[in-house]
């Protein structure tokens, strides 16, 4: 059998997507041009922007698209004119964001403090308040964790931020892992900026989008052509800008009859690993992800597990896709509190709603066979 459950790497795109990006591809007009056939491609765009918008819950004029998650992560952090104040971030996001505000302090000496979550995996709101001051111009904290799939209080963070004295604050949030999962609304969260990437429910890879709101004052990160209202130079990505929109929207739509069906699996699936003896779930079980399942199994590593799972048909990961074989520990985890070689020993399986209870209980089958093989 052939399973596939790492879908917070990357989800199999859509049918409606994978219909309206070939249909966009056919306007190959390029968005900038004055004749008709950039006309068109332009229309395509702004009905895509609207949509994403709408989602969202904020204006199309504060709708910015890019090349993913990462590339709206590093905008938000670096081109947003929040001057050189300090920063305050979670320590265990996303290395989009990790690696960008270690990057800008080497460069301009800018302070960054990192609020550790706690051991379920939750950012405390009021630690990030004991964080901010006047001094403080930027937090980011990300909506839910991309490998032990803990949802954050962002609502509860946000008016926290407000209350520490932070009226001038940005807050931005990498809701990658969250939009098109769990219910996202800017204005009653309270969010200044958002991260979003199309792969991540349903949609092509390549393509994403950074929410700003209007007030904000934001540089290009990269010069050029005058696009995206002078904000984001290069020719737009017409076809996957279109399907992402779709997939969104479809995504959004089904949202808790996906979320239902896949948490009955995802359950069923911790149930039968708990049964493994020397077994760990690691994160919070209520704010959760409804796919997410971060587990460990004790004298066990993950990797050895990984790569058997993935001979007998089974795709998982040991953590997120885009540190995979770097050869360290989980920063998410040792952030948690976990030591490092407790954090070796995670692996990540993530579910939709398009997996079965076959498939589960195959995968619970063979890591329990696995980690037999492996003890002995």
């Amino acid at each position: 059998m052939n399973v596939y459950a790492d879908h917070a790497a990357t989800t199999p795109m859509r049918a409606c997507a994978k219909e309206a990006m070939l249909e966009a591809l056919e306007d190959f007009g390029n968005p900038s041009s004055i004749h008709s056939a950039g006309r068109l491609a332009a229309m395509r765009m702004e009905s895509a922007r609207k949509e994403v918008a709408e989602l969202l819950n904020c204006r199309p004029s504060e709708i910015y698209f890019t090349s993913g998650g990462t590339e709206a992560d590093n905008w938000a952090l670096r081109a947003a004119k929040y001057g050189t104040g300090d920063v305050v971030a979670s320590a265990f996001e996303h290395h989009a964001i990790i690696h960008t505000l270690e990057a800008m302090e080497r460069e301009n000496a800018r302070r960054a403090e990192l609020v550790k979550p706690e051991r379920d995996g939750i950012i405390d709101p009021e630690r990030v308040r004991r964080e901010v001051s006047q001094y403080t111009n930027l937090v980011t904290i990300m909506a839910a964790n991309n490998e032990v799939g803990t949802i954050q209080p962002i609502e509860e963070i946000g008016r926290e931020i407000r209350k520490a004295g932070g009226k001038s604050t940005v807050f931005h949030t990498d809701a990658v892992q969250a939009v098109g999962h769990i219910p996202v609304d800017v204005q009653k969260m309270g969010i200044d900026m958002l991260s979003l990437s199309a792969h991540k429910f349903g949609g092509p890879r390549g393509v994403g989008a950074l929410y700003c709101r209007t007030g904000i004052s934001l540089d290009p990160l990269l010069f050029g052509g005058g696009q995206e209202r002078g904000h984001r130079p290069g020719t737009e990505n017409t076809p996957g800008i279109v399907a992402m929109a779709v997939a969104m929207r479809e995504a959004c739509e089904n949202m808790g009859r996906a979320a239902a069906k896949t948490r009955e699996l995802r359950d069923r699936l911790i149930r039968r690993i708990r049964e493994i003896s020397g077994s760990y779930i690691h994160g919070s079980l209520e704010k959760r992800l409804p796919g997410n399942i971060n587990c460990s199994f004790a004298g066990v590593e993950g990797e050895a597990v990984v790569i058997m799972l993935d001979l007998a048909g089974v795709c998982v990961s040991s953590g997120s896709a885009c540190t995979s074989g770097t050869g360290e520990p989980s920063h998410a985890l040792t952030a948690m509190g976990l030591s490092r070689r407790d954090a070796y020993g995670a692996i990540r399986i993530t579910l939709a709603e398009t997996n079965t209870e076959a498939e589960v209980d195959y995968i619970a089958d063979q890591l329990a066979e696995i980690v037999r093989k492996l003890r002995g």
